[in-house]
């Protein structure tokens, strides 16, 4: 149980679960306002091509109410409104990433720019520096000769 308990409190403080509940509520956030957009402004241009009221009024009667019970119906308008606040949903969020990612983008090009015109002018060795680079140079090229031929005695 402790292993659980421990567990279970390693990933609730991670980033992870942090930027995932918040997503939650701002998909939440966003949710709505779309729909409020589908319903109070894309429907009412929807509902002038179809001279109804609006989709929800769309039904398939399966049996009529009688004796005092409720008709049973296959609410189609409901099931097409879910269907047009899903997609306009979908191309909202599509629209979004892609603008993020673009932004994203421009800002790496920007700051990989930056950091190429920063560099450093190369210097130039002097003579004398250009004399040790190569006696240092040499001396390690006979130490690993050295080494590579002790190592091949001690094969033998």
């Amino acid at each position: 149980m402790k292993k659980i308990v421990k567990e279970f409190r390693d990933f609730a403080v991670k980033g992870n679960a942090a930027q995932l509940a918040t997503a939650v509520v701002i998909g939440a956030a966003f949710g709505k306002i779309t729909t409020s957009f589908v319903s109070d402004i894309v429907m009412p241009f929807a509902t002038l091509l179809t001279k109804e009221d609006s989709f929800t009024s769309w039904k398939v009667i399966l049996r009529k109410a009688s004796y005092g019970s409720p008709a049973v119906t296959m609410n189609i308008g409901n099931f097409i409104q879910n269907i047009v606040d899903f997609l306009i949903i979908a191309l909202s969020i599509f629209f979004v990433i892609k603008l993020v990612s673009k932004v994203n983008n421009q800002i790496k090009s920007i700051s990989s720019k930056d950091d190429g015109s920063q560099e450093e002018p190369e210097l130039k060795l002097t003579k004398e520096q250009e004399l040790l680079t190569e006696i240092r140079d040499l001396v390690k090229n006979k130490e690993l000769n050295i080494k590579s031929e002790e190592l091949k005695k001690d094969a033998q």
